[in-house]
């Protein structure tokens, strides 16, 4: 499995109009990050999780030009926004776009996107073909996938453990029920916002905690905002097998 870091921010990660901070006035591409997002080549599948607004963009940089199902997390703007552009993958590929979410995320989806559910739609509306999942686990083409149940505050958000690999995003709560499926995870992506507390999101140090009870060969932190400071700096705090990701980032597994 190839793992590549799409997107490691947050709405409040990407650099704020106006914002003369550290981050936002940093050179570094390591502070310069996109919505949140994770590409996943597994054989000869490609998966994505999460398709926020700077989607087209991603899939741009990193010259993917096919895509066999999108995961979604939840419904919120930041990670299902990009949506819209997987018209160009129903193109390439002639097929429609398989989406996997919770009901709640896909009745948002179906909301926010009505045109490409119409009974006589638009020429060239996306195809997008969804598909309900819960807490059990299911598969894609063959390749098993184990929803991880959290909480981002009151609402409801899937992570997702492929193999030895498990990915969990705008998070604040783990139920004991989801540690016990991320037992003998060896890479592990958790979000950590910032360094100051905040009402749904782990902070840095509330994220190493969570990172060490599970216990991965490898922890990589994403949904990073602007607030948490320089990559460069923040990086020199973590322990050994803790880092931060950046966009464009890979992992083999």
């Amino acid at each position: 499995m190839k793992i590549t870091f799409l997107g490691t921010g947050t709405s409040q990660g990407v650099p704020v109009i106006g914002c003369q901070c550290e981050v936002c006035r940093s050179l570094d591409y390591r502070d310069k990050r996109l919505r949140v997002s994770v590409f996943l080549e597994i054989g000869d599948k490609n998966l994505v999780i999460d398709t926020g607004p700077d989607f087209r963009q991603q899939m741009l940089r990193e010259r993917i030009n096919r895509l066999d199902a999108i995961l979604l997390t939840h419904s919120h703007k930041d990670h299902i926004a990009g949506l819209d552009d997987v018209r160009a993958f129903n193109f390439l590929q002639k097929e429609g776009m398989p989406i996997y979410g919770m009901p709640k995320t896909l009745e948002q989806v179906r909301k926010e996107f009505y045109y490409a559910f119409e009974g006589e739609k638009y020429p060239g509306t996306p195809e997008l073909q969804l598909h309900e999942i819960d807490q059990a686990k299911f598969s894609i083409n063959g390749i098993s996938i184990i929803p991880l149940p959290v909480m981002h505050l009151r609402m409801p958000v899937l992570g997702f453990r492929i193999g030895d690999f498990s990915y969990i995003t705008d998070a604040n709560f783990i139920p004991e029920e989801t540690f016990e499926k991320l037992k003998d995870t060896r890479v592990l992506v958790l979000n950590a916002l910032q360094k100051d507390t905040h009402v749904s999101h782990f902070t840095l140090e509330q994220a190493i905690v969570q990172a060490e009870r599970i216990g991965a060969e490898q922890t990589y932190f994403t949904h990073i905002s602007h607030k948490m400071g320089l990559h460069q700096q923040v990086s020199k705090e973590l322990p050994p097998s803790m880092a931060l990701a950046h966009d464009g980032l890979t992992v083999s597994l």
